[in-house]
């Protein structure tokens, strides 16, 4: 009972060394190396489908836009997702949220969130495959910008 009050009142010996609950939380809930390789195969094959079956349902008349924006979203997270289970939530979000990446990260976001509403709401072609671009753009940034350094 005592262990149990300690916790609640935030005095908590486990805690005293200065860890947040998010790494408390990544170090309880480490996975097997096969099960991170597994998780991240479904996970990346799983965004690369989603996305390719987005770009298909492109040209359906009527509803393939918002199916395609929906689609090829859930590609992304899921994309993202993947990379979690190689280096766990923790440092995925630390090392999108980077000083070097934070503005790739909150674009994509931003695009991603835009998709949605142009493809919904707005009902606006042009926007939303422009918006597709710019996530398309602010995923590949490391890639981009490494390109760019080569050739200038």
């Amino acid at each position: 009972m005592d262990k149990l009050k300690k916790v609640l009142s935030g005095q908590d010996e486990a805690n005293s060394d200065g860890t947040g609950i998010l790494e408390r939380a990544n170090e309880a809930s480490t996975l097997a190396w096969g099960t991170r390789m597994k998780g991240f195969a479904v996970c990346f094959v799983l965004g690369i489908v989603s996305s390719i079956l987005g770009s298909c349902m492109l040209w359906v008349p009527r509803v393939g836009l918002a199916v395609f924006a929906v689609l090829y979203s859930v590609g992304n997270l899921s994309a993202l997702a993947s990379t979690m289970f190689l280096i766990g939530p923790c440092r995925q979000l630390k090392t999108m949220f980077a000083k070097e990446r934070a503005l790739a990260t909150v674009i994509m976001g931003v695009c991603l969130a835009l998709t949605l509403c142009a493809a919904f709401w707005w009902k606006n072609n042009g926007l939303a495959l422009l918006f597709c671009v710019l996530q398309f753009l602010a995923f590949a940034w490391d890639g981009v910008m490494k390109l760019c350094s080569m050739c200038f």
